[in-house]
């Protein structure tokens, strides 16, 4: 499944191909591919004429704040008053405080590299006056930006016509991944309803040191199941919550409620680290993992654990581990994390 790194990685480059384009219409190849909420009719007739102001990143999911397309706003998009490359942006609403949710862009600060600085905006993922487009890849979904004279491949669900002879295409051979159509003045997590439950951003002020001690204290589960917890913190998953306990020096099955002080804060700080290697190369492609040119992530080269299970470890030459826990496989060094 696309993490938090592979999310921001699109995110990014639809920021850089996709604004201030008119969508001309579509074609939904699998039906069940976009959110009950509203048909597939209605889903393609709502965003004909709109064209997309900015996306955003959420966790896991993709938001597109949508606005009424115009032949001025148009020029802008082919190069003019309007900024096109701009890099994606963190958006942090915990479950605890959604009324005042903040965005994120990764410019960097005196904390660490690519912390992102906080801007408040008090109307994202409240009503907008033409829509949002929301997009979670789940296992294996990929959004490419394409010649519409690309050939079609075998799992396209979704087609998405832009000015140009463009096209977003949504491409997911196990079909888990969805599409939502938000209304005008329609807040945003009423219809994607699982932005509720999402915990802080790993990137956000929210997710400090004291915040995950106060989460995991009394815990009686694996902390790489915590990890996995989206209400815990938003966008890790499988890949980078393995190589943030090899950072940290702790073994997966190390019990939350067992984790001394100096093992909190150092898997705080490698949770941070570990995103941001892993941004910085683009995600990590071992099976589907695409952006949207198509090009694969790069961080798999340089893992320290994750996939690497019988090879000598980076650190010690001792083989890496691979077991089984809460269902997920799980890869560790049984020398450097005790």
């Amino acid at each position: 499944m696309p993490e938090l790194p592979e999310v921001e990685t699109i995110c990014r480059g639809l920021n850089q191909a996709t604004l201030d384009r008119e969508i001309l219409g579509g074609d939904v190849l699998l039906n069940s591919t976009i959110a009950r909420s509203i048909s597939a009719t209605d889903f393609l007739t709502k965003l004909k004429g709109k064209s997309i102001a900015s996306w955003y990143r959420r966790g896991k999911y993709l938001l597109a704040e949508l606005s009424q397309y115009s032949e001025g706003e148009g020029e802008r998009g082919r190069g003019g008053e309007r900024e096109r490359g701009r890099e994606g942006e963190f958006l942090a609403q915990t479950a605890e405080n959604s009324e005042l949710p903040s965005s994120f862009s990764p410019l960097p600060s005196s904390k660490h590299p690519l912390h992102p600085l906080q801007n408040r905006l008090p109307n994202f993922l409240l009503p907008s006056k033409a829509g949002w487009l929301g997009v979670h890849l789940r296992m294996t979904g990929q959004l490419l930006w394409v010649n519409r004279s690309e050939p079609l491949q075998k799992h396209a669900r979704v087609r998405l016509f832009f000015e140009g002879n463009q096209e977003l295409r949504f491409v997911d051979q196990r079909t888990f991944g969805q599409m939502w159509y938000v209304p005008a003045d329609t807040e945003v997590s009423s219809t994607v309803t699982g932005l509720k439950l999402l915990g802080p951003e790993p990137f956000s002020d929210e997710f400090t040191t004291e915040y995950l001690t106060r989460k995991l204290h009394r815990r009686a589960r694996p902390i790489k199941t915590a990890l996995l917890d989206q209400s815990l913190i938003a966008g890790l998953g499988n890949i980078y919550a393995d190589e943030t306990l090899f950072l940290s020096g702790v073994m997966p099955t190390t019990l939350c409620a067992d984790l001394t002080a100096d093992q909190i804060e150092r898997i705080h700080t490698a949770i941070i680290q570990v995103l941001q290697k892993a941004i910085a190369s683009g995600g990590t492609t071992f099976s589907n993992f695409l952006n949207v040119q198509g090009v694969n992530g790069n961080y798999g080269g340089v893992a320290w654990v994750y996939n690497r299970a019988g090879q000598p470890c980076r650190t010690c030459s001792t083989t890496i581990q691979r077991i089984k826990l809460a269902g997920r496989s799980t890869h560790f060094c049984p020398v450097c994390q005790i």
